[in-house]
């Protein structure tokens, strides 16, 4: 067993773990956050990305060990209070979604990519998304999703 402690939306958390628990599991099993999805088992679609220490990762290829004393953030934490993101303001008026299952992975890259370009092209949005997997559009809203909220991101 080892101990986990982090700051997770901040609040600090402490749990004893199995040493093999990824960081996945540690935030949907042992603290209650089912955001967070697992999609594929294999790292490939993204929706369980999660942002640790301000960089995007896809959380079931950590370990919680190695989120030790990290600042994590997961879509739960985004949100000012009852007040949205703007990135989830955005897929939310721009249709960016449909089953929402790849959602939660996809605005936490996006709020990622957009921090890093504060005004992407469509192009650079499609390239800083390509680890994520959406299996319900094209692509079109989730795009346009990006741009709409760069600009209210002040880009």
């Amino acid at each position: 067993m080892t101990t986990v402690s982090l700051n997770l939306n901040g609040k600090v958390v402490s749990a004893d773990v199995p040493d093999n628990t990824l960081l996945v599991s540690f935030i949907r099993e042992t603290m209650s956050l089912t955001g967070t999805h697992v999609g594929c088992d294999t790292s490939q679609c993204g929706a369980c990305v999660v942002h640790v220490n301000g960089e995007s990762v896809k959380s079931c290829t950590m370990l919680a060990a190695m989120a030790d004393g990290a600042d994590v953030t997961t879509i739960e934490g985004i949100a000012d209070g009852d007040t949205m993101h703007p990135m989830q303001q955005a897929f939310h008026e721009n249709h960016g979604l449909q089953c929402g299952y790849c959602t939660p992975g996809m605005v936490m890259s996006a709020i990622e990519l957009v921090n890093k370009n504060s005004n992407p092209s469509e192009q650079e949005v499609r390239e800083g998304l390509e680890g994520n997997i959406c299996r319900c559009t094209g692509y079109h809203n989730i795009v346009k999703s990006v741009q709409a909220a760069a600009q209210n991101m002040g880009g």
